[in-house]
């Protein structure tokens, strides 16, 4: 079955940083952009980071430009976010997202997310 499995989320200083990754199973992953998503309490969950197939275009929200850099490993089936310069306002629960469109219909798969706290 689809499986999407986000690692790396922890408790973080302001200034530090940390990878996020996201193991995909079960599922062709080199077919599908992948996402990174976050929800912080309280707010709507939104997206962070966005990569296509290749790995040959990426895009960011304005809030990370130049803090966060996306990648990804079609021979490992897995995306990561290096998150760099963590500010308070990055604490949330982040989510890996898969999508493709195929045939006039989205295809989405989510992770479970997981924790980043950026706490001094």
């Amino acid at each position: 079955q689809v499986q999407l499995v986000e690692s790396g989320g922890g408790l973080v200083q302001p200034g530090g940083s940390l990878r996020l990754s996201c193991a995909a199973s079960g599922f062709t992953f080199s077919n599908y952009a992948m996402n990174w998503y976050r929800q912080a309490p309280g707010k709507e969950r939104e997206l962070v980071a966005a990569i296509t197939t290749t790995g040959g275009s990426t895009n960011y929200a304005d809030s990370v430009k130049g803090r966060f850099t996306i990648s990804r490993d079609n021979a490992k089936n897995t995306v990561y976010l290096r998150m760099n310069s963590l500010k308070p306002e990055d604490t949330a629960v982040y989510y890996c997202n898969a999508r493709r469109f195929i045939l006039g219909n989205w295809y989405n798969f989510w992770g479970q997310g997981t924790q980043v706290t950026v706490s001094s």
